[in-house]
């Protein structure tokens, strides 16, 4: 799932510096799971720009309300009274906080996080980045373990000359990727495939601006 945190309150507050009527809009997938943008966080940061507000003898109207995602006009097209406001924060990923900006053209809309990676729940609160949206999946070559968001150099052959007793030159808490997926792919029998060099990945299929088709 796609994995944010929230903005300090301050950069917040100083994004909404002139408005007095904001909307926080939160979204109920991934931000929420991941303890950054639900209806409890956007309730708590609301609550600490009206205090901050009020320190400083300020007054300032916030709108709250939460949709099940904020990266469909279905549910965008939910939100309600939007035009009563003149700004919006948005507590969803940066797809959803450009889905709103892309709906509400006459408003400003700001975010209320910043987007951080594609990763894995290993428990409560905490998550591992498993991806990067490259474009060119190689999983089937490296034991389903990815090196270019699991290694710290991103390499496609390696491991490197600074693994040292499984782990990465760039901290003893790291796991080398390149150890994983030997030790993945030897379990599985097929160490053959680690002994395959991988060709350079086409970058330019995550640096490009991506739109997939499914309706054909």
């Amino acid at each position: 799932m796609i994995v944010a945190e929230p903005k300090p309150v301050e950069e917040i507050k100083k994004m909404l510096d002139g408005y007095d009527k904001v909307l926080m809009v939160g979204c109920g997938t991934c931000t929420t799971v991941c303890l950054t943008g639900g209806e409890r966080e956007v309730d708590l940061m609301a609550t600490a720009v009206r205090l901050m507000h009020k320190v400083e003898g300020k007054d300032i109207q916030i709108g709250q309300q939460t949709i099940l995602r904020q990266c469909d006009w279905e549910y965008i097209d939910e939100l309600q009274n939007v035009e009563d406001y003149q700004a919006i924060v948005s507590f969803a990923c940066g797809a959803g906080i450009q889905g709103l900006a892309r709906r509400f053209t006459n408003i400003p809309v700001m975010p209320g996080v910043n987007t951080n990676f594609i990763g894995f729940n290993e428990e409560y609160g905490l998550y591992s980045e498993q991806c990067k949206a490259c474009g060119e999946c190689i999983l089937d070559k490296t034991g389903g373990i990815c090196p270019v968001a699991r290694c710290a150099k991103g390499l496609l052959n390696g491991p490197c000359g600074g693994t040292n007793n499984g782990k990465c030159e760039i901290s003893s808490d790291k796991d080398c990727a390149w150890v994983l997926i030997y030790n993945q792919l030897e379990g599985q029998g097929k160490l053959d495939q680690f002994k395959q060099i991988l060709a350079p990945k086409d970058y330019g299929k995550a640096g490009n601006i991506r739109m997939l088709d499914l309706r054909k």
